[in-house]
């Protein structure tokens, strides 16, 4: 497989090999060594998959207490996947970088901890999974502002479909004061 750094510390995107034919295609999605071999060698608890239809935006979203990395990937469709480090002492802390994953490519990206996670569906249909290294605490969700002026985040919609949680998301500055109290 080959690997490509992004601008955050920590955040690859992973093009696992795919295999190929008239019939059809057989891609690994995960390989304990392999992936270990690459710096993702947390242990994954819990797997997820969400089906989302075009202009819908879900994000951006986090733990508090219980970040999770997450491999990301979509088996169906095309998204605008979106990362922001929200770790007070990273040297990217409050930056953001975008890519496209779509079922064609069978690329992955790798989301480490400390991550505000969002994605955007391109497709009528999208069908996204992700392993996750913690388990989902509703209580200790938390959420960015998905079109905060400060982070910019250049998604190629400018009017996604958003649940009432994500639309009343706090603003970057709130996120931020939050997140250095906490010393995160």
């Amino acid at each position: 497989m080959e690997i490509e750094r992004t601008g955050i510390d920590g955040v690859i995107i992973v093009k696992p090999q795919v295999h190929g034919d008239a019939r059809g295609f057989f891609v690994e999605t995960w390989q304990q060594e392999r992936y270990a071999a690459v710096g993702i060698d947390l242990p994954f608890v819990q797997d997820n998959h969400s089906r989302s239809a075009r202009g819908i935006l879900r994000g951006m979203h986090f733990q508090r207490k219980h970040p999770q990395g997450k491999l990301v990937y979509v088996s169906l469709g095309t998204i605008f996947d979106v990362v922001v480090d929200i770790r007070p002492q990273s040297p990217t802390f409050g930056q953001w970088t975008g890519v496209t994953l779509d079922a064609a490519q069978q690329h992955q990206l790798w989301v480490p901890p400390g991550m505000a996670h969002g994605f955007l569906a391109l497709s009528d249909a999208v069908h996204l999974h992700y392993k996750c290294t913690d388990f989902y605490r509703p209580e200790d969700e938390g959420s960015l502002r998905w079109d905060d002026p400060d982070i910019a985040i250049a998604w190629p919609c400018a009017d996604p479909v958003l649940s009432g949680k994500d639309a009343a998301a706090p603003l970057w500055g709130e996120v931020k004061r939050s997140l250095v109290a906490q010393g995160r």
